[in-house]
Protein backbone atom coordinates (compact mmCIF):
# COMPACT_ATOMS: atom_id res chain seq x y z
CA UNK A 1 0.00 0.00 0.00
CA UNK A 2 1.30 3.46 -0.94
CA UNK A 3 1.18 6.57 1.25
CA UNK A 4 0.82 9.81 -0.75
CA UNK A 5 2.15 13.12 0.56
CA UNK A 6 1.33 16.34 -1.32
CA UNK A 7 3.89 19.14 -1.09
CA UNK A 8 2.67 22.69 -1.74
CA UNK A 9 4.25 26.04 -0.95
CA UNK A 10 4.31 29.81 -1.45
CA UNK A 11 0.59 30.35 -1.96
CA UNK A 12 0.93 34.14 -1.40
CA UNK A 13 -2.79 34.27 -0.87
CA UNK A 14 -4.49 36.53 -3.42
CA UNK A 15 -6.07 39.05 -3.47
CA UNK A 16 -4.41 41.42 -1.00
CA UNK A 17 -6.90 42.80 1.57
CA UNK A 18 -7.31 46.51 2.15
CA UNK A 19 -4.74 47.89 4.57
CA UNK A 20 -4.96 50.96 6.76
CA UNK A 21 -2.13 53.48 6.23
CA UNK A 22 -0.68 52.81 9.69
CA UNK A 23 -0.45 49.10 8.82
CA UNK A 24 1.89 49.90 5.92
CA UNK A 25 4.68 51.44 7.93
CA UNK A 26 8.20 50.07 7.49
CA UNK A 27 8.86 46.85 5.57
CA UNK A 28 5.21 46.24 4.78
CA UNK A 29 5.19 49.28 2.51
CA UNK A 30 7.90 47.79 0.28
CA UNK A 31 5.97 44.53 0.04
CA UNK A 32 2.75 46.45 -0.67
CA UNK A 33 4.46 48.29 -3.55
CA UNK A 34 5.90 45.00 -4.84
CA UNK A 35 2.46 43.41 -4.78
CA UNK A 36 0.76 46.21 -6.70
CA UNK A 37 3.59 46.65 -9.21
CA UNK A 38 4.03 42.98 -10.15
CA UNK A 39 2.94 40.27 -7.73
CA UNK A 40 -0.83 40.78 -8.10
CA UNK A 41 -0.50 39.93 -11.80
CA UNK A 42 1.44 36.76 -10.95
CA UNK A 43 -0.34 35.23 -7.94
CA UNK A 44 -3.86 34.70 -9.19
CA UNK A 45 -7.05 33.58 -7.37
CA UNK A 46 -8.07 31.37 -10.31
CA UNK A 47 -4.76 29.47 -10.13
CA UNK A 48 -5.18 28.94 -6.39
CA UNK A 49 -8.72 27.67 -6.95
CA UNK A 50 -7.43 25.24 -9.58
CA UNK A 51 -4.84 24.02 -7.06
CA UNK A 52 -7.51 23.35 -4.44
CA UNK A 53 -9.64 21.47 -6.96
CA UNK A 54 -6.74 19.33 -8.17
CA UNK A 55 -5.57 18.42 -4.67
CA UNK A 56 -9.12 17.39 -3.80
CA UNK A 57 -9.27 15.24 -6.95
CA UNK A 58 -5.89 13.60 -6.24
CA UNK A 59 -6.89 12.92 -2.61
CA UNK A 60 -3.42 12.64 -0.99
CA UNK A 61 -3.15 11.05 2.45
CA UNK A 62 -1.47 14.15 3.87
CA UNK A 63 -0.40 17.65 2.80
CA UNK A 64 2.86 19.44 3.63
CA UNK A 65 2.77 23.24 3.23
CA UNK A 66 6.18 24.90 3.43
CA UNK A 67 5.36 28.53 4.06
CA UNK A 68 4.54 31.93 2.61
CA UNK A 69 0.80 31.62 2.86
CA UNK A 70 0.46 35.43 3.02
CA UNK A 71 2.22 38.49 1.63
CA UNK A 72 2.39 41.40 4.09
CA UNK A 73 1.66 39.64 7.41
CA UNK A 74 -1.52 41.68 7.85
CA UNK A 75 -4.00 40.44 10.48
CA UNK A 76 -6.69 40.16 7.79
CA UNK A 77 -4.39 37.96 5.71
CA UNK A 78 -3.83 35.50 8.55
CA UNK A 79 -7.59 35.18 9.07
CA UNK A 80 -8.13 34.62 5.33
CA UNK A 81 -5.32 32.05 5.25
CA UNK A 82 -6.98 30.18 8.14
CA UNK A 83 -10.12 29.86 6.03
CA UNK A 84 -8.00 28.59 3.14
CA UNK A 85 -6.40 25.95 5.38
CA UNK A 86 -9.85 24.71 6.36
CA UNK A 87 -10.68 24.27 2.69
CA UNK A 88 -7.43 22.42 2.02
CA UNK A 89 -7.63 19.83 4.79
CA UNK A 90 -8.41 19.35 8.47
CA UNK A 91 -5.47 19.76 10.89
CA UNK A 92 -4.88 16.01 11.13
CA UNK A 93 -4.19 15.90 7.37
CA UNK A 94 -2.03 19.00 6.92
CA UNK A 95 1.34 19.98 8.37
CA UNK A 96 2.37 23.63 8.10
CA UNK A 97 5.65 25.51 8.51
CA UNK A 98 5.89 29.29 8.06
CA UNK A 99 7.89 31.32 5.55
CA UNK A 100 9.49 34.75 5.66
CA UNK A 101 6.33 36.49 4.38
CA UNK A 102 4.43 34.93 7.28
CA UNK A 103 6.62 36.85 9.76
CA UNK A 104 7.41 39.93 7.73
CA UNK A 105 7.24 42.25 10.75
CA UNK A 106 6.98 41.84 14.52
CA UNK A 107 3.42 41.05 15.53
CA UNK A 108 1.36 39.35 18.22
CA UNK A 109 0.69 35.62 18.15
CA UNK A 110 -3.07 36.17 18.49
CA UNK A 111 -3.25 38.39 15.39
CA UNK A 112 -1.00 36.19 13.27
CA UNK A 113 -0.07 32.52 13.68
CA UNK A 114 -2.69 32.11 16.38
CA UNK A 115 -5.21 31.82 13.52
CA UNK A 116 -3.34 28.67 12.42
CA UNK A 117 -2.81 27.20 15.86
CA UNK A 118 -4.67 23.98 15.08
CA UNK A 119 -2.13 23.33 12.30
CA UNK A 120 0.88 23.88 14.56
CA UNK A 121 1.33 20.74 16.69
CA UNK A 122 3.02 21.34 20.00
CA UNK A 123 1.17 24.56 20.76
CA UNK A 124 -1.69 23.90 23.19
CA UNK A 125 -5.04 25.09 21.87
CA UNK A 126 -6.12 28.39 23.37
CA UNK A 127 -2.62 29.44 24.40
CA UNK A 128 -0.13 31.36 22.32
CA UNK A 129 3.58 30.64 22.12
CA UNK A 130 5.85 32.89 24.26
CA UNK A 131 8.21 32.91 21.27
CA UNK A 132 7.31 32.25 17.64
CA UNK A 133 10.10 29.65 17.48
CA UNK A 134 8.95 27.79 20.60
CA UNK A 135 6.63 25.24 18.91
CA UNK A 136 9.41 24.14 16.54
CA UNK A 137 10.54 21.64 15.56
CA UNK A 138 7.08 20.13 15.31
CA UNK A 139 6.54 16.41 14.89
CA UNK A 140 3.62 14.91 12.98
CA UNK A 141 3.29 11.15 12.55
CA UNK A 142 1.28 10.02 9.54
CA UNK A 143 1.39 6.49 8.19
CA UNK A 144 5.05 5.52 7.63
CA UNK A 145 6.24 9.12 7.92
CA UNK A 146 7.54 11.32 10.72
CA UNK A 147 7.15 14.90 9.49
CA UNK A 148 9.54 17.28 11.26
CA UNK A 149 8.59 20.94 10.79
CA UNK A 150 11.12 23.76 11.18
CA UNK A 151 10.55 27.51 11.27
CA UNK A 152 12.99 29.83 9.51
CA UNK A 153 10.58 32.78 9.74
CA UNK A 154 12.04 35.82 11.52
CA UNK A 155 11.48 39.54 10.91
CA UNK A 156 14.36 40.98 8.89
CA UNK A 157 15.44 44.39 7.62
CA UNK A 158 13.84 45.92 4.50
CA UNK A 159 14.88 44.26 1.19
CA UNK A 160 15.89 41.03 3.01
CA UNK A 161 14.07 37.71 2.61
CA UNK A 162 16.48 35.61 4.62
CA UNK A 163 15.67 33.13 7.37
CA UNK A 164 17.13 31.79 10.60
CA UNK A 165 16.53 28.72 12.75
CA UNK A 166 18.35 29.84 15.90
CA UNK A 167 20.45 27.84 18.35
CA UNK A 168 17.56 26.67 20.56
CA UNK A 169 15.56 25.24 17.66
CA UNK A 170 18.65 23.54 16.24
CA UNK A 171 19.39 21.93 19.61
CA UNK A 172 15.82 20.64 19.85
CA UNK A 173 16.08 19.29 16.30
CA UNK A 174 19.30 17.44 17.09
CA UNK A 175 17.65 15.74 20.04
CA UNK A 176 14.49 14.91 18.10
CA UNK A 177 16.41 13.32 15.20
CA UNK A 178 18.53 11.31 17.63
CA UNK A 179 15.34 9.84 19.11
CA UNK A 180 13.77 9.19 15.70
CA UNK A 181 16.93 7.36 14.62
CA UNK A 182 15.87 4.53 16.94
CA UNK A 183 12.72 3.91 14.91
CA UNK A 184 12.06 2.35 11.51
CA UNK A 185 10.41 5.47 10.11
CA UNK A 186 10.87 7.77 7.14
CA UNK A 187 11.86 11.19 8.54
CA UNK A 188 10.78 14.07 6.32
CA UNK A 189 12.00 17.58 7.20
CA UNK A 190 9.80 20.50 6.17
CA UNK A 191 11.41 23.95 5.94
CA UNK A 192 10.83 27.13 3.96
CA UNK A 193 14.41 28.17 3.08
CA UNK A 194 16.70 25.66 1.40
CA UNK A 195 19.77 24.71 3.49
CA UNK A 196 21.82 23.88 0.37
CA UNK A 197 24.98 25.98 0.20
CA UNK A 198 24.96 28.54 -2.61
CA UNK A 199 21.35 27.94 -3.57
CA UNK A 200 20.31 31.51 -2.64
CA UNK A 201 22.01 34.88 -2.42
CA UNK A 202 22.80 36.11 1.07
CA UNK A 203 19.74 38.39 0.89
CA UNK A 204 17.43 35.37 0.58
CA UNK A 205 19.42 32.59 2.25
CA UNK A 206 19.11 30.65 5.50
CA UNK A 207 21.75 32.31 7.70
CA UNK A 208 22.48 29.26 9.86
CA UNK A 209 22.19 26.65 7.09
CA UNK A 210 25.68 25.32 7.89
CA UNK A 211 24.59 24.41 11.42
CA UNK A 212 21.60 22.52 10.03
CA UNK A 213 23.81 20.69 7.54
CA UNK A 214 26.13 19.66 10.40
CA UNK A 215 23.19 18.07 12.23
CA UNK A 216 22.05 16.24 9.09
CA UNK A 217 25.53 14.86 8.47
CA UNK A 218 25.41 13.25 11.92
CA UNK A 219 21.72 12.43 12.34
CA UNK A 220 20.39 12.20 8.81
CA UNK A 221 16.84 12.18 7.50
CA UNK A 222 15.08 10.53 4.58
CA UNK A 223 14.04 13.62 2.62
CA UNK A 224 13.96 17.41 2.98
CA UNK A 225 11.21 19.53 1.38
CA UNK A 226 11.34 23.32 1.00
CA UNK A 227 9.74 26.26 -0.77
CA UNK A 228 10.88 29.90 -1.09
CA UNK A 229 12.41 29.69 -4.58
CA UNK A 230 9.14 29.35 -6.54
CA UNK A 231 10.49 26.61 -8.81
CA UNK A 232 11.26 22.91 -8.89
CA UNK A 233 14.69 22.18 -7.46
CA UNK A 234 16.39 18.87 -6.81
CA UNK A 235 19.54 18.89 -4.69
CA UNK A 236 21.10 16.60 -2.12
CA UNK A 237 22.94 16.88 1.18
CA UNK A 238 25.33 14.37 2.76
CA UNK A 239 23.87 12.14 5.47
CA UNK A 240 25.13 9.21 7.55
CA UNK A 241 23.46 6.65 5.28
CA UNK A 242 23.91 8.27 1.90
CA UNK A 243 22.80 11.44 0.11
CA UNK A 244 19.62 13.09 1.41
CA UNK A 245 17.32 14.28 -1.43
CA UNK A 246 16.34 17.95 -1.14
CA UNK A 247 13.27 19.00 -3.15
CA UNK A 248 12.00 22.51 -3.77
CA UNK A 249 8.59 23.17 -5.27
CA UNK A 250 7.06 25.95 -7.36
CA UNK A 251 4.59 28.48 -5.99
CA UNK A 252 1.09 27.07 -5.74
CA UNK A 253 -0.66 30.18 -7.09
CA UNK A 254 1.59 31.75 -9.73
CA UNK A 255 1.46 32.28 -13.45
CA UNK A 256 4.74 31.93 -15.35
CA UNK A 257 6.80 35.10 -14.91
CA UNK A 258 10.40 36.21 -15.61
CA UNK A 259 11.71 32.70 -16.07
CA UNK A 260 9.77 31.30 -13.14
CA UNK A 261 7.39 28.48 -14.05
CA UNK A 262 3.66 28.50 -13.58
CA UNK A 263 2.25 27.04 -10.38
CA UNK A 264 3.08 23.50 -9.42
CA UNK A 265 3.04 21.00 -6.61
CA UNK A 266 4.34 17.52 -5.90
CA UNK A 267 2.77 14.19 -5.02
CA UNK A 268 5.23 11.90 -3.23
CA UNK A 269 4.25 8.23 -3.35
CA UNK A 270 5.94 6.27 -0.54
CA UNK A 271 5.82 2.50 -1.18
CA UNK A 272 5.85 -0.14 1.55
CA UNK A 273 9.24 -1.39 0.32
CA UNK A 274 10.81 2.03 0.96
CA UNK A 275 10.66 3.24 -2.64
CA UNK A 276 9.59 6.76 -3.55
CA UNK A 277 7.98 8.06 -6.73
CA UNK A 278 7.77 11.81 -7.33
CA UNK A 279 4.86 13.04 -9.45
CA UNK A 280 5.09 16.69 -10.51
CA UNK A 281 1.83 18.47 -11.33
CA UNK A 282 1.68 21.94 -12.89
CA UNK A 283 -0.82 24.58 -13.89
CA UNK A 284 -1.75 24.72 -17.59
CA UNK A 285 -3.14 28.21 -18.35
CA UNK A 286 -4.84 27.08 -21.56
CA UNK A 287 -6.66 24.23 -19.82
CA UNK A 288 -7.17 26.29 -16.66
CA UNK A 289 -6.22 23.34 -14.49
CA UNK A 290 -3.32 21.31 -13.14
CA UNK A 291 -1.91 18.45 -15.22
CA UNK A 292 0.85 15.91 -14.66
CA UNK A 293 4.24 17.20 -15.81
CA UNK A 294 6.36 14.14 -15.18
CA UNK A 295 7.01 11.26 -12.81
CA UNK A 296 10.30 9.87 -11.56
CA UNK A 297 11.75 7.54 -8.95
CA UNK A 298 13.93 8.93 -6.18
CA UNK A 299 16.54 7.07 -4.14
CA UNK A 300 16.28 7.58 -0.39
CA UNK A 301 19.13 6.98 2.07
CA UNK A 302 19.13 3.77 4.06
CA UNK A 303 17.54 3.34 7.46
CA UNK A 304 18.75 5.97 9.88
CA UNK A 305 21.34 5.08 12.50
Amino acid sequence: MTFVLAHISDLHLPPLPRARPRELLGKRLLSWLSWHSKRKAVHRPEVLEALLEDIQAQAPDHIALTGDLVNLSLPAEFAAAARLLERLAPPERLTLVPGNHDHLVRQTWEQSWGHWQAYLPGTPAGRGAPSFADPFPTLTRRGPLALVGLSTAVPTAPTLASGRLGRAQLERLDKMLAELNQEAVQVIILIHHSPVAGRNSRRKALSDAAALRDILVRRGCSLLLHGHDHRYLQDELPGPDGPIPVLGVASGSALAWHGRPAAGYHLLHFAEDGGLRLQRRGYDPEAGRFLERDSRTLALPGRLR
